[in-house]
């Protein structure tokens, strides 16, 4: 195996989260070594099928990385502006707008723009390099190791790793084990996902199923159990539709129905359901056209660091736990993640206490309304179309609904709660269920409002959490049918 020298920090991973905390890391002055799989023209593609996602992030996330870094981004990487997003129900009578700025993407120019400010920052950047592990001396991380376009073998030694490979990464899985990263993940906390880029012609108008202006979430859990399908404009006449699908709730589905369905059967019939669009073509502009991918709706790994080691976007598991959402939470955690591990190198200090500030950074920026989020995606898996359609309509009004999905726990007045009785007994229990679900969601934000300080109260903080996490599991099991 070659030694291919040592750096101060190795990032893994030139997607997102990535390019940035190289950026960053690279600003400070640090030797920073940038390796990636893919080659150059394709940096930040997931799989052979291409960059799969629903291409969607907030007007507010840009605003962070234009803030931090004084990157501007226009046309062609920020595809399309919308103006909000719409959650429909089941029977499309009730829909919730969340209001807000943001952007489809058009996402392989967005990451080659990424990839050019980590290089034009002075970063070092190896394409074609598969990270295949860790080096780890005396429960250290010092660095990485993989095989090149050759398939030679080569070790690169740093004071600090930046893990930014995406949920399936072989850095964290391949840790030593300790109390603060989580090696891996529950399946029940990730689900798969998959999406068409379309051409189409507009058979007629129907807000319900298509607007040119907001991107629409259609929550069904015949069509997608323990998930969502989703409508997002792009620009001219194109689309980006698909479709999120819990295996257990599938599995559960399938059962109950007496069907077969499986992710792909599941995303066709979607896109037949839709009655407005006639003449779909895949728009398949760097092979991008069709894919699938996994995304994980849990909370962040309760510590983002460990000896030697960071984690940011996907390998920490940072998508919204509601929208599987992950643009967002991986600029943001790319930019904080470079700044940290770049003033640890400079404070000699790259010890899980060393960079644990990176930890706080990222609680405030945007974590720690995500436990909380995560119990409210519990609860959501565990309710069939009927009490969906009902809930949407009388539970929660407008305001509390877009709350709820920025972590903004809502307060449910007793003059509410003496209305769900009055409508009968079959619905005293779905709204104490809510009930119960928001009280637990103001508790763990009070919970990661006290994030610890160091280290020494991890232990104690995180088993509080998955404590209240495994309660919300076992009250509310899934049960989309």
């Amino acid at each position: 195996m070659k030694d291919g020298g040592e750096f101060d920090i190795i990032v893994a991973g030139a997607g997102l989260a990535g390019s940035l905390a190289a950026t960053m890391a690279a600003r400070s002055g640090k030797r920073v070594l940038l390796l990636d799989r893919n080659p150059e023209s394709e940096v930040g593609k997931k799989t052979i099928w291409g960059w799969t996602c629903g291409d969607a992030v907030a007007g507010s996330h840009i605003d962070f990385v234009r803030k931090k870094t004084g990157l501007t981004f226009g046309e062609p990487e920020l595809d399309r502006r919308v103006d909000g997003v719409y959650a429909l129900s089941p029977d499309l009578k009730t829909k919730f707008k969340f209001e807000g700025v943001g952007y489809t993407l058009d996402r392989p120019e967005f990451e080659a723009r990424l990839l050019k400010a980590a290089k034009d920052s002075g970063a070092e950047y190896m394409s074609e390099f598969e990270v295949q592990g860790p080096i780890v001396e005396d429960r250290v991380v010092r660095g990485v190791y993989g095989r090149d376009r050759s398939k030679e073998e080569f070790r690169f030694r740093s004071k600090v790793v930046i893990d930014a490979l995406g949920i399936s990464t072989v850095i964290r899985r391949n840790l030593p084990e300790n109390q603060f990263v989580d090696r891996t993940v529950d399946i029940d906390d990730v689900e798969s996902t998959g999406r068409y880029i379309y051409e189409f012609e507009l058979d007629h108008e129907d807000l319900a199923y298509y607007d040119r202006d907001n991107a629409l979430i259609h929550l069904n859990n015949h069509m997608a159990p323990g998930g969502y399908g989703w409508v997002f404009p792009k620009s001219g006449n194109r689309i980006n539709v698909g479709l999120g699908v819990q295996k257990k709730s599938l599995d559960i589905r399938n059962a109950k129905l007496g069907k077969r369905d499986n992710l792909q059967t599941l995303i066709d019939e979607y896109v037949r359901w839709n009655p407005l669009f006639r003449n779909l073509r895949i728009w398949n502009k760097n092979n991008n056209g069709k894919g699938s991918w996994s995304v994980a709706v849990r909370r962040q790994m309760e510590s983002l660091v460990y000896d030697g080691y960071l984690g940011a976007g996907d390998s920490m598991v940072m998508p919204n736990p509601i929208s599987a959402g992950g643009i967002g939470p991986a600029l943001m955690s790319g930019i904080l993640a470079g700044e940290n591990a770049a003033r640890a190198v400079e404070a000699q200090d790259t010890s899980t206490a060393g960079m644990w500030q990176y930890n706080l950074d990222y609680n405030e920026a945007y974590g720690k309304k995500m436990a909380g989020m995560e119990v409210f995606r519990i609860y959501l898996q565990s309710l069939n179309n009927d009490i969906l359609n009902y809930g949407m309509k009388t539970f929660l009004t407008t305001k509390e609904a877009s709350d709820i999905t920025l972590g903004i726990v809502p307060e449910l007045s007793l003059a509410s709660k003496f209305k769900m009785v009055l409508k009968g007994a079959r619905n005293i229990s779905a709204f104490s269920s809510l009930v119960y679900v928001v009280d637990k969601m103001k508790t763990l934000n009070r919970i990661y409002e006290d994030y610890p300080k160091s280290p020494e109260a991890f232990p104690a903080f995180k088993k509080q959490v998955t404590h209240m996490i495994e309660e919300a599991k076992q009250r509310f099991p899934s049960s989309p049918i």
